[in-house]
């Protein structure tokens, strides 16, 4: 691999992992808001973080 390739994947890593950590921490700040909701916000939440994976795969496979 190539020195361009490999920053390029790290930052494609780092990216998707800010975006989920993101997305797991507002999800445990809405739980404890409202708890009741917890099965909607984990689909939700679950949903978006495959999304998400899915564009970071993308990503690595175009890089």
């Amino acid at each position: 691999m190539e020195i361009p390739t490999i920053v390029g994947a790290g930052l494609i890593v780092i990216g998707v992992g800010i975006g989920i950590g993101r997305i797991g921490g507002s999800a445990m700040e809405a739980i404890a808001r409202q708890p009741e909701a917890t099965g909607k916000i984990q689909t939700a939440m679950l949903i978006a973080a495959a999304l998400i994976e899915g564009i970071g795969f993308a990503a690595l496979f175009v890089g």
